[in-house]
């Protein structure tokens, strides 16, 4: 059979640079080259938008409205796509009432499987669903939390209403809910709260609504008094918190007070639903067991007419083992999943699908993965490809880069230095290209010997949160200390819940996304735009405001944007650069004011290495030199922060948190995104950050990190139940002569080779 190609030609969406490629259809193509070089651009932002695309338009006009909407990639010709499945880094949200049984549809055939021979019936599948009313406790509405209220921290009872008893901000005095409560005549205003009787506190508390007479500036006014934490109840506790605006979440989140249900003991269900068994488990014990323990469970199911769905929920659970998710447990909330167990599980969806030729594209699918485990993420890849299906990976993990049957390295360089393949073709003919990756692959960063001391230590005790096992560990002040593991080990719950909770001052640096849209950019992000306004306002005595292209100052014909988008219904939209302003974003009477010769859109047009030479406000210059620090000098100060690749958004960030003044850093997997030319200057930024005198903690998977740290905390020795213990404490050299450490026999396996 003739081998047959995707061709894409002159594809030139945001750094690309007139891209030709021909990828082999059937085969596993791999994309690597620096963060910002152009990977995502050629993978996500043309070839899978335009599979999409084509996909949609087989859609009627009326069903389109209803899909995603795509506009056609800048490029002269894309050809012979197949359907795209895109498995991103995007994590799992859905709420509360959102699992990882839900999302993957495996609690939909153990429902089924319950509705049908558990004993004894009790209903349909619904009757088994927590999201149903016929299934859900009625207690938590299907939560498996009771939220209440922190009285002591919603009422100061030594004072009255008048002097601002009620401590919750509705209730500040002279504030409308406040002016209820006091005009509603019920209460002695001046009396403190710890001299009322237990009715009149409950009037305060729980009455049900109140209608009340009063007056108002003189006038007759009728007013409904509710009981203050009766209102708060119903408006704030009985729907699901995670509906609301962060900013609410963040005033309301401190009253609460959160318990396992009382009546269905956290399992979400009803009691009809518990009461119904197989082989003596209800569904709720079974949804708590972790993958590798369920799946045994499920095979000693024997019932005849059950077969079909046991084979199911066996095949599907089997994946989940395989690609590493063994100590997942279907009642695992999904917004709790971390970015690479987020990208797994989706995968996971796809797997029994017996659809062939399909374009499955993948972003970064090590993310997340200690070395141990890529080995079951290659083999996943290799078993999409064989079943004839075409696989796309942007990847910067060499042992996952060597499984490729086509490697395109794209670079040379970031941004405008990018966009451009400067390699194409077999592994074994990468490592001899000359490029940046190849060098690269050819080497590996030397085990650090001369560690730093700790100056004391920041202890964490007897710490049992999710799967750590009444955990104690020291970790010592003032060096680098990484934290590493296999996927489940407990990492994160050791320093991003047990930690962190004693440090809440902690600068920490997260997977979080960085809020980016086409109105924010590096300037906006870091700060600098504040001050560069302030500058220009100053320098020609006029409002501030007029330098933002998000106020005053805006372009009136693209309202700031600088490009006019057009809405073309089902057919996606079309781009266009203004018209009169010319893509600057700025009125023209704004852009005739200047600070040492040059406009605010010539100053947005800098990269951050021409603001360097051209700035002397010192504020400015450094954050700028953070930024170039981070290995971001190439990016233009007014690039929209939606075109970032995921490592520039991760530098960006780290750039922003770096003028910051602060004793303990936590940076959670920081290498995520990055080349591995990017990890020697990610190294220099975290000892820079000890050399001052603060204690840097890092969460990471990537070895030459782990090589280079001045303590290491390895936990173990598996993920779930068999982990959350701590299995090494020590140097870097230490750890190799550690035999029963897992990342001590990766670090042996990988010999360390001077750059060429």
């Amino acid at each position: 059979m003739n081998q047959e190609y995707i061709e894409l030609r002159g594809a030139r969406e945001n750094n690309l640079q007139n891209v030709s490629l021909r990828l082999p259809k059937r085969k596993i193509t791999i994309f690597t080259g620096v963060s910002g070089s152009g990977k995502s651009s050629i993978v996500f932002d043309t070839i899978a938008t335009e599979a999409q695309r084509l996909l949609n338009e087989n859609f009627s006009m009326f069903v389109r409205n209803f899909l995603p909407r795509y506009s056609q990639p800048q490029a002269d010709a894309i050809e012979n796509l197949s359907m795209a499945i895109v498995v991103d880094q995007q994590r799992l949200s859905g709420g509360s009432h959102s699992t990882m049984g839900t999302i993957t549809d495996i609690y939909s055939v153990l429902r089924l499987l319950f509705s049908r021979v558990g004993k004894p019936f009790v209903g349909y599948s619904n009757a088994f669903s927590f999201n149903d009313p016929q299934g859900m406790c009625p207690n938590c509405n299907g939560i498996g939390r009771k939220i209440g209220v922190n009285l002591d921290l919603f009422l100061d009872k030594s004072k009255s209403l008048n002097e601002g008893a009620i401590l919750y901000p509705d209730y500040d005095v002279e504030k409308w809910d406040w002016t209820i409560c006091t005009q509603s005549g019920l209460f002695d205003n001046d009396k403190k709260l710890s001299d009322y009787s237990e009715e009149e506190m409950n009037l305060l508390l729980y009455s049900e609504p109140y209608k009340v007479k009063t007056s108002i500036a003189g006038k007759p006014f009728n007013l409904t008094f509710d009981g203050i934490i009766e209102k708060f109840t119903r408006k704030y506790i009985t729907r699901d918190l995670k509906t609301l605006s962060e900013r609410t979440q963040r005033v309301v989140e401190p009253y609460l007070t959160t318990g396992r249900c009382t009546l269905c003991g956290g399992s979400r269900l009803s009691q009809a639903a518990l009461s119904c068994k197989i082989n003596g488990y209800n569904i709720a014990e079974l949804a708590a067991m972790e993958a590798v323990e369920l799946i045994e469970v499920i095979r000693a199911i024997e019932t005849p007419e059950a077969a079909p769905l046991v084979a199911t929920l066996i095949e599907r659970l089997q994946h989940l083992i395989d690609i590493g998710l063994e100590y997942l447990s279907l009642d695992r909330p999904t917004d709790t999943l971390s970015g690479g167990e987020s990208q797994r599980v989706k995968i996971v969806k796809h797997l029994s699908s017996s659809l062939v030729d399909v374009m499955y594209v993948f972003d970064e699918p090590s993310i997340g993965l200690h070395p141990r485990d890529v080995h079951r993420m290659n083999e996943l890849l290799q078993k999409l490809r064989d079943k004839g299906n075409t696989v796309l990976v942007v990847e910067h993990d060499p042992d996952v880069i060597k499984v490729a049957d086509h490697i395109v390295d794209v670079g040379p360089h970031a941004g405008l230095n990018g966009g451009t393949i400067v390699y194409e073709g077999s592994y074994a003919g990468l490592r001899d290209a000359g490029t940046l990756t190849a060098q690269y692959l050819n080497r590996s960063l030397p085990l650090k010997v001369d560690v730093r001391a700790g100056k004391g230590a920041l202890p964490i005790r007897n710490v049992s949160v999710n799967n750590l096992q009444n955990v104690s560990v020291d970790i010592p002040k003032g060096v680098l200390t990484v934290v590493t593991g296999v996927a489940g080990s407990g990492k994160s719950s050791l320093i991003n819940q047990a930690f962190l909770t004693h440090h809440g001052d902690a600068i920490v640096i997260d997977q979080a996304a960085v809020g980016a849209n086409r109105r924010s950019n590096p300037a906006t992000y870091t700060g600098i735009l504040d001050d560069v306004r302030k500058a220009f306002a100053k320098a020609n005595k006029v409002s501030a405001s007029l330098f933002s292209f998000n106020s005053k100052g805006a372009c009136e014909n693209c309202q700031g944007l600088g490009v006019i988008y057009t809405d073309l219904g089902p057919l996606g939209g079309a781009k266009t650069p203004c018209e009169i302003c010319e893509g600057k974003r700025f009125k023209e009477e704004v852009l005739a004011y200047l600070l040492d010769g040059k406009s605010i859109s010539d100053v947005l047009a800098m990269s951050v290495e021409q603001a360097l030479d051209y700035f002397t406000i010192k504020k400015v210059t450094r954050k700028l030199k953070a930024m170039q620090d981070v290995g971001l000098g190439y990016l233009t100060l007014g690039q929209p922060l939606n075109t970032l690749s995921g490592g520039e958004c991760q530098r960006i960030k780290l750039a922003s948190e770096l003028h910051k003044k602060g004793t303990i850093y936590v940076m959670d997997e920081p290498t995520t995104g990055l080349h591995m030319s990017d990890i020697s200057l990610l190294l220099a930024i975290m000892n820079r950050l000890v050399d001052a005198g603060n204690s840097v903690i890092v969460i990471e998977h990537n070895l030459d990190v782990i090589r280079n740290a001045d303590w290491i905390i390895d936990l173990g020795p598996e993920g779930g139940s068999k982990g959350g213990r701590i299995i090494f404490e020590g140097t870097p050299s230490q750890i190799l002569e550690a035999e029963q450490s897992l990342t001590g026999r990766y670090l042996r396996g990988v010999e360390a080779v001077e750059p060429a």
